[in-house]
């Protein structure tokens, strides 16, 4: 349901795209439309995970520099059947990360040095296991497309504004100026909706997904109740001077509330860990399924130090970063 909502979105956002192209400049702004977006998202594609990463300013480490981190996100990509992606620290004290890449085997995942701090070992695991199911469902790239789209409407009703909308060969305008006019101002409002949309709908997704590949939904529910209060007592100075980067991170970095939060790229963090607590009680009660802590889930790979990287069910140790 949620990949069926998903493209029914971005087909909306597409069709808002061709719509703008077309009252701006008729059917050749439309066919010229298409050709801008299909440029400015191959250039995203190719160029997005440099881009994010270079702009939080994160460093990449090794087996060497972060042994733990690095082993818990070695052996979450096994159990996901993913490559191991590149691992990543921002040195922000607010508790966040956030995955990025064109495709799982350049894939890259980040996690704050605030988090590494301030949460344990199963939120950790938790946390990274959220990331990895964004790389696994390909995320990045359908929010690069949404993003780059919902840009190019704002871009493309600019114009508009400024030069008039599409005319016929007699010069008289083809779509009513009121009606244009009213569509140049909503479309990047409307686009931004759908954006959002997208966003959140990705973000349950990689909720669920990520409980399974972990193989405990209160890990990531503990988590996220953490990265709520952390984002709301720390700022995230790399994200606030890019917010445009700011969807990709697992909990919202950025500051404000009231208004602002009706606009956010993340569901209500609540909402979130609502629907993982109701989806541990399912396990629960279903008697267990793949991936529960303590029966099925699969067996832990050994580490230098001779035991998992990911704690197993009734292990409390607090993270090895404190």
């Amino acid at each position: 349901m949620n990949y069926f909502r998903t493209a029914l979105l971005l087909a909306a956002l597409t069709a808002f795209f061709l719509a703008i192209g077309f009252m701006v400049g008729g059917e050749g702004g439309m066919i010229l439309a298409l050709v801008v977006a299909m440029a400015m998202n191959l250039f995203a594609y190719w160029n997005s995970d440099r881009m994010v990463l270079s702009m939080s300013h994160a460093r990449a480490v090794g087996p060497e520099e972060a042994p733990q981190f690095h082993g818990i996100v070695a052996e979450l990509a096994q159990r996901a059947g993913l490559p191991m992606p590149k691992v990543y620290i921002v040195d922000e004290a607010q508790p966040n990360a956030f995955a990025t890449g064109r495709s799982p085997e350049r894939a890259a995942v980040a996690a704050t040095s605030g988090l590494l701090q301030n949460l344990s070992r199963e939120e950790i695991a938790g946390v990274m296991a959220h990331e990895l199911a964004h790389v696994k469902n390909r995320d990045t790239l359908i929010m690069t497309v949404a993003a780059t789209i919902s840009g190019a409407i704002g871009m493309i009703a600019s114009f508009g504004g400024m030069f008039g909308g599409a005319r016929d060969e007699n010069g008289r305008p083809m779509v009513n100026p009121i009606v244009a006019m009213a569509a140049m101002i909503l479309a990047p409002l409307a686009a931004s909706l759908v954006q959002m949309a997208i966003s959140r709908s990705r973000e349950y997704e990689a909720d669920r997904v990520g409980a399974e590949i972990c193989g405990n939904p209160l890990w990531l529910a503990s988590a996220l109740a953490n990265l709520h209060r952390g984002t709301q007592a720390l700022p995230n100075h790399a994200a606030e001077a890019n917010p445009a980067t700011a969807h990709m991170y697992i909990a919202n970095p950025l500051s404000g509330g009231g208004l602002a939060s009706l606009f956010s790229t993340h569901p209500p963090m609540e909402e979130r860990v609502a629907r993982l607590e109701a989806m541990a009680q399912n396990w629960r009660g279903g008697g267990g399924q793949r991936g529960w802590p303590g029966a099925p889930a699969p067996a832990p790979r050994a580490t230098t130090r001779g035991r998992s990287s990911i704690p197993q069910s009734g292990d409390e140790r607090s993270g090895p970063w404190r």
